[in-house]
């Protein structure tokens, strides 16, 4: 039996990649090369099996970017790294679901972190002990899922000469012929894709679930409030561990503080900044979970103060701090 080499301890090597239908493309019979230890993953920096293909005529040929132990651990995709189960981003996915994602920043943490995340694995694969998901995430996560594979992000890069008006091949040229449009979305890091922390993709997605929730950001700067209306006996420490199991990564510094009222069954949930609460607006947006019931959250109204005597105007005030 050959002696194991020591400095290879912990690199992987593989037959077969997890890939999501969209990369895998529309040809059902398809040429991959392969490459033991190809090159470092992007995530864990250990060397791994580098897959290559091409998805289909006219597309472009498509690589592996991370391990199998850090696309298991995640359960995205080995190339585009989306959830292989709605084929969202991992920050939208974590978002709805309410899980806290804390990324080891240095190059020996991340490998230390996969290496345990691979060991925990079950003989399927599969990390056990996750926990159950709300019923909220689950229907947010529904709703927002890709129903088809989308082979429009197989389509071949821009061609550079073109872009400097220099390409002679016109119709035979195997890239685009199109100006690149300079999007938040062009400037995409893997590291935050995988971890799911400032993804430009998953930012726009929350956002526009939000608006269509309900709670796109009123015109009124001073509103840094939500109001929760018709909800069940209960009590301000019950909202307040909802909302924490809603939004994990809300900072203490962030919020202001959870107002209950109850002879008239509301509450208030008040961010020390605008910004603030529109950054949590987009884990909002699915509801909070009380008393076995969804409760949906919209914005807090504007309300005037009656004029002291002897004044003309008086200044706006919200619900949520006078209650």
């Amino acid at each position: 039996m050959p002696k194991a080499d020591i400095n290879k301890a912990g690199w992987e090597t593989s037959d077969f990649p997890i890939l999501c239908e969209t990369c895998l493309g529309e040809n059902a019979y398809i040429r991959m090369s392969k490459q033991e230890f190809g090159k470092e993953c992007g995530s864990c920096a250990r060397p791994f099996t580098v897959f290559r293909w091409n998805p289909g005529q006219g597309a472009r040929f498509k690589s592996t970017v991370v391990c199998q132990t850090c696309a298991k651990v995640k359960n995205v995709c080995q190339c585009c790294l989306l959830d292989l189960e709605y084929g969202l981003p991992a920050q939208v996915r974590d978002t709805a679901l309410g899980v806290r994602a804390d990324a080891p920043q240095s190059e020996i943490n991340r490998e230390y972190y996969a290496q345990n995340m691979e060991a925990k694995m079950d003989s399927n694969g599969m990390l056990s002990g996750t926990g159950s998901a709300s019923t909220a995430g689950k229907e947010m996560l529904k709703k927002l899922a890709r129903q088809t594979p989308y082979y429009k992000r197989n389509a071949p890069n821009i061609c550079s000469f073109f872009v400097k008006g220099q390409c002679n091949r016109g119709a035979d040229c195997p890239y685009r012929h199109e100006i690149p449009q300079k999007t938040e979305l062009s400037n995409q890091k893997l590291q935050d894709r995988y971890h799911g922390t400032n993804d430009p993709v998953a930012h726009k997605i929350l956002i526009q679930h939000a608006a269509d929730a309900g709670l796109a950001p009123p015109e009124d700067q001073s509103i840094t409030a939500f109001m929760l209306a018709a909800l069940p006996q209960t009590s301000q420490e019950a909202i307040t561990f909802a909302l924490r199991q809603a939004v994990p990564k809300l900072k203490e510094e962030d919020l202001r503080g959870v107002v209950y009222v109850e002879k008239s069954n509301c509450a208030f949930i008040n961010f020390r900044t605008r910004a603030a609460a529109e950054e949590n607006a987009k884990a909002l947006a699915k509801g909070l979970e009380i008393g076995g019931r969804t409760i949906g959250l919209r914005w807090a109204r504007p309300r005037q103060k009656k004029p002291a005597a002897g004044t003309a105007t008086a200044t706006p005030a919200l619900e949520a701090a006078e209650a």
